[in-house]
């Protein structure tokens, strides 16, 4: 992959989380930049762990789905972006406060880095340099998440669909520029 397409799934990836932070901005009376940059410690490094463990899964087990690896990467890239394009059509309201104690973030960010652990896991049919990878994840979802925190104190619930719906279809593109990739239906 290359770091284009790293940015792209970071982006893509940061989503969930700069969600959130636009939520956690709009239960904010007076921006705190302490409080936002706590919160995108916590989406940044969680968003960076997942991968990690993901491609030690993916290692792992490599050999025995080292024909299908394509396949994998699409699906699972599919139904993430595709579940990112369902929720940004929800009108249900999300639960908003304010709180930023340990056990909030600590749910809060698992719950918006469960597809990073899917997409770690195609990082390891690919080969791709981790190290190099997770930091882009991790540097663009904390700078996303800090965007989000402001944004969300600023303007609101505006930008919070648009945002998964874009990162919905970015993961479906490159899931399908995987596929057929390795197909040879793609000169590049």
């Amino acid at each position: 992959m290359s770091i284009f397409e790293i940015m792209l799934i970071g982006v893509s990836l940061a989503m969930d989380a700069f969600a959130v932070s636009i939520c956690k901005g709009l239960s904010m009376k007076k921006m705190n930049w302490k409080s936002a940059v706590i919160i995108a410690l916590y989406f940044g490094v969680f968003q960076a762990f997942m991968p990690v463990l993901g491609y030690l899964l993916g290692t792992t087990f490599s050999g025995f789905v080292e024909s299908i690896d394509h396949w994998i990467a699409f699906i699972l890239l599919s139904i993430i972006g595709g579940n990112m394009i369902k929720e940004s059509f929800d009108n249900e309201e999300e639960k908003r406060n304010d709180n930023i104690d340990v056990k909030t973030m600590v749910i809060l960010a698992i719950a918006t880095s469960i597809d990073a652990l899917a997409v770690g896991v195609t990082f390891a049919f690919f080969k791709t340099n981790v190290v190099l990878s997770v930091s882009i994840i991790g540097l663009i979802t904390f700078a996303l998440s800090i965007i989000g925190v402001k944004i969300g104190n600023k303007f609101g619930d505006k930008f919070q669909n648009k945002a998964e719906l874009s990162g919905g279809v970015i993961l479906i593109i490159i899931g399908l520029k995987i596929l057929l990739g390795h197909l040879g239906l793609l000169p590049f």
